[in-house]
């Protein structure tokens, strides 16, 4: 588990003050992988009761400027979060019940960065979205 400490260490590599918001915020994202926004303010203000929304909106998008959190949004879905940054993995969401998991590359560290035709880009990243049915959701089928 990370502890404050780790995550006072991260904001002041990222070059961004250390604020009660911020720390809650990166709290709030690692004990709740691929939260939306919503169940984000609703950890935050456990901990700090009198935060806005509009605060925990703006740390969010802080933190994700600064690469210390991966905003993704699968098609039809609010914006999630997460704190596994820094890597190239991808994401499985179950289209019954939008359960969503991380999947590592299959193989080598990012072999889909490879495109066939890149048209002159440099690219920097890849985002590979999986579809299908989680196993709670097809038990109830």
């Amino acid at each position: 588990m990370t502890t404050t400490s780790d995550f006072e260490r991260r904001l002041r590599a990222a070059d961004l003050r250390v604020t009660r918001p911020r720390l809650a915020v990166m709290a709030a994202v690692e004990s709740h992988p691929h939260a939306d926004t919503d169940t984000l303010i609703g950890a935050v203000r456990a901990e700090l009761p009198t935060v806005s929304h509009q605060a925990v909106y703006d740390v969010l998008r802080a933190l994700s400027l600064a690469g210390l959190v991966r905003r993704i949004q699968p098609s039809g879905s609010v914006a999630r979060y997460e704190s596994r940054v820094g890597d190239n993995h991808h994401h499985v969401v179950c289209r019954g019940c939008g359960a969503i998991a991380d999947v590592d590359c299959a193989v080598g560290h990012t072999p889909c960065l490879t495109a066939s035709d890149d048209h002159g880009f440099t690219v920097d990243e890849a985002e590979v979205v999986y579809w299908g049915t989680c196993p709670d959701c097809a038990a109830q089928a």
